[in-house]
């Protein structure tokens, strides 16, 4: 490798607008060109919303083309084999239990974005049977670390790293708040809550929609948006009431948080979602549950409230008392907006190559 960057594969399942795939672009528009060569590839080819982002920041992107199961296992070890990478870096566990069997002596790194008990019994198995064959393993968070355990004993194999959005010269202020607003086509007056999160189980819109039912109740001018799309929208739509939107999958949410009034996310698993980042380095106050790395970077009753997932009456309680306090509202939003000043996504990445020079040099 002497005189040239390294050449990396980092390996994901697809690039939707996911927070683990959202990642990818941030940390590609921080990466150490001088030293690392980064390319991409992935399996679902429907899954490619983040590919124009990719390739702006001027990374090569390769579809693999195909649904796990079928021929993909065997494009990538053509790719592999023709590109011949120095070290593979993989996001998603079935394409990383691929890489494990395929990547012959190559440098294997891993990053887990979620607790092993999300994946499906099959995925776990595989994923625990090649694990031992990652050269390093990084973490999205202190709990997701902790799930994973000392599956190989080494000094420094498992790190974490706390990732964070890179929202760029996202617009803020009153205007940014009336362009959100007339985007959305929300009242001025009325009171917000966002989310943002495929509409899946493990996001558990379902509690948010009870609560903000219950919400409405003493805040009738309340709204909610929802941002995502996913297998539950038609059965989420049947459980909306009054003054819920179904925004759809957006590629521009640090756009349409200044028109936020709260930001909630009532996940029943996580590991360190991006959109609470990204909310809070808006100065958005958060209502969220006490679940993975949230409690990481939210502390209660600071810059916002977290409640235990799977209870609608905790969550419009916490909602409610935002809701009410515009000043709360203020002073948790600010509070945010310091926190999230730890949220640093070029330190993400400069930590990421560190972990690529050791286990390069060995």
């Amino acid at each position: 490798m002497t005189g040239r960057p390294a050449r990396v594969l980092w390996l994901a399942k697809g690039l939707g607008r996911g927070g683990a795939e959202q990642l990818l672009v941030n940390c590609a528009r921080h990466a150490d060109r001088s030293h690392y060569a980064i390319e991409v590839a992935y399996v679902l080819p429907h899954k490619d919303a983040l590919v124009p982002a990719l390739a702006a920041a001027g990374v090569p992107v390769h579809c693999l083309g195909g649904p796990p199961g079928r021929r993909w296992p065997l494009r990538l070890r053509a790719l592999l084999a023709e590109r011949r990478y120095d070290l593979v870096h993989t996001h998603m566990p079935v394409p990383a239990v691929a890489a494990r069997l395929l990547g012959g002596r190559r440098k294997l790194v891993h990053t887990e974005h979620n607790l092993w008990e999300r994946y499906r019994l099959p995925t776990r198995w595989a994923n625990a049977l090649t694990y031992g064959r990652n050269d390093a393993v990084i973490a999205v968070s202190h709990a997701v670390a902790a799930g994973i355990g000392r599956r190989r004993p080494g000094e420094g194999w498992l790190t974490v790293v706390h990732h964070g959005p890179d929202l760029g010269d996202a617009p803020s202020g009153p205007a940014a708040r009336r362009a959100a607003r007339a985007e959305l086509g929300l009242p001025e007056d009325a009171l917000v809550i966002g989310t943002v999160g495929n509409l899946t189980a493990k996001k558990d819109q379902a509690s948010l929609l009870a609560a903000f039912a219950l919400l409405r109740r003493e805040h009738p001018n309340s709204r909610l948006v929802l941002v995502g799309s996913g297998p539950l929208e038609q059965r989420l739509r049947q459980l909306a009431g009054e003054g819920v939107m179904f925004a759809g999958s957006r590629g521009d949410v640090p756009r349409l948080l200044p028109g936020w009034d709260v930001f909630c996310l009532s996940s029943r698993q996580e590991g360190l979602p991006v959109a609470l980042m990204e909310a809070m380095t808006s100065g958005l106050p958060s209502v969220v549950t006490r679940v993975g790395g949230m409690p990481e970077v939210l502390d209660d009753g600071v810059e916002g409230r977290s409640v235990p997932p799977g209870d609608p009456a905790r969550l419009a309680l916490a909602l409610g008392e935002l809701a009410a306090d515009p000043g709360l509202r203020e002073r948790m939003g600010a509070a945010a907006r310091e926190r999230s000043k730890s949220f640093d996504v070029a330190g993400a990445q400069r930590a990421i190559e560190r972990v690529y020079a050791r286990v390069l040099a060995r």
